[in-house]
């Protein structure tokens, strides 16, 4: 099976809804067939090729050309196969992953690997708020897999997040890790208001030091010894490269908190 790319014609003057556009649903199909799939566009629906010029090729991924800004929820609920946008995506990008690897060379839009529950989802660029958050009206937030940003995060990275693994090379906008249940994020630059908010479990690592963010005063220091923990957390964030390849060597300062919240989480700042 060959994979097919996507290449984007004109920016649309209204948003567009990619979901059910996955290696997966476009197997089997012809160019013709994949051409006339429905998309959401306001509240009408338009066959894809409105949008997207279709082309073989030789691996069985599935990428996109182009600035698909307007394009919500790229890659929903994946389950399988790879995925890769050169350029940047809406909003929902990942939402709900289970398996699979979506790539964006860009920047991503409000709501970023929602509800993901895994595969691995990297950003090149920045993303805007609530990425690995939950979605509206619900508990649960991030659930699995790895989320990787090489640039900067918005407001309420993490926000309500259970499980996985989520990374931030540059710097996170306020109310990081608010309500956060378990889980690791990591963040290479400064943080901003109000970090760890509510937090109940996990851990929420500095390795830019203590200078990245002001502790917040419902936390307190560590006196346990985390040695051994540490070393294998930091052995494996080393792979993400960046801020994060050389923390095995150096030391730590834990907190731990939200007692506001009977919190149990852990701020790790990097020394």
């Amino acid at each position: 099976m060959s994979g097919w790319r996507l290449v984007l014609k004109a920016a649309p003057a209204l948003r567009v809804d990619l979901r059910g556009i996955t290696p997966a649903a476009l197997a089997g199909l012809s160019a013709a067939e994949i051409e006339r799939l429905p998309l959401g566009y306001g509240n009408a629906q338009v066959a894809l090729a409105e949008f997207f010029t279709v082309a073989p090729q030789q691996d069985e991924s599935l990428h996109f050309d182009g600035d698909l800004s307007r394009f919500d929820r790229v890659a929903w609920q994946l389950a399988g196969g790879r995925m890769q946008v050169e350029g940047n995506v809406g909003h929902h990008a990942g939402g709900g992953m289970r398996a699979g690897e979506l790539v964006v060379n860009g920047d991503a839009g409000l709501l970023a690997a929602c509800e993901m529950a895994g595969g691995v989802f990297t950003v090149q660029g920045n993303v805007d708020d609530h990425a690995a958050s939950a979605l509206p009206g619900s508990m649960d937030g991030m659930r699995g897999g790895c989320f990787v940003v090489r640039g900067h995060a918005g407001a309420r990275f993490g926000d309500r997040m259970r499980r996985g693994s989520a990374i931030v090379h540059g710097d996170a906008g306020d109310f990081l890790a608010s309500r956060m249940v378990a889980g690791t994020i990591a963040i290479g630059g400064k943080v901003g208001a109000h970090a760890a908010f509510g937090m109940r479990r996990g851990s929420l690592v500095l390795a830019a030091g203590p200078a990245a963010a002001q502790v917040p005063a419902t936390f307190v220091p560590a006196l346990g010894a985390a040695d051994v923990i540490w070393q294998l957390l930091a052995r494996d964030l080393a792979r993400h490269g960046g801020p994060f390849a050389a923390l095995a060597s150096r030391r730590i300062e834990r907190h731990l908190g939200d007692l506001a919240a009977d919190g149990k989480g852990e701020l790790i700042a990097v020394l």
